[in-house]
């Protein structure tokens, strides 16, 4: 049944940006954490990809979280002699995560969660109203 593969491939869906949503939190709440360690590396950025898996039982391309990698951009740098953290220069490497685009991020998944949500229900709706119209 169609309608079937709809709500599996919405299901998939909601499952990806739900651990989108999960990084994104470590993400934030990690925006602050640098080394203690002189000149060590602080918390880095995790990104996710998304790849496609075939449902051979229901013969259907779902989504899924192909895997979750670190962001090998740069760290920014703080000049603070006095942090346990800082080189022999007096900077402190900084996290490389940028607060607003994580928040940007989070919104795009809570909307496209949301969309998948809708999904369902759109199909559960139309699946209710069919078995009813086969009762009549």
């Amino acid at each position: 049944m169609e309608l079937g593969k709809a709500m599996a491939v919405s299901a998939s869906g909601l499952k990806a940006q739900s651990t989108r949503l999960r990084i994104i939190a470590e993400n934030i709440a990690n925006a602050d954490s640098v080394s203690t360690k002189p000149g060590g590396d602080p918390y880095r950025r995790k990104l996710i990809e998304f790849g496609n898996e075939l449902d051979r039982a229901r013969d259907v391309d779902l989504v899924k979280v192909e895997r979750v990698r670190p962001d090998m951009s740069d760290f920014r740098e703080v000049y603070d002699p006095t942090h346990p953290g800082a080189d022999t220069n007096g900077y402190v490497k900084m996290p490389n995560v940028n607060r607003f685009i994580e928040t940007m991020d989070m919104r795009e998944a809570q909307r496209s969660y949301q969309a998948n949500i809708e999904a369902i229900e759109v199909s559960r709706t139309m699946l209710r109203e069919t078995v009813a119209l086969l009762q009549n």
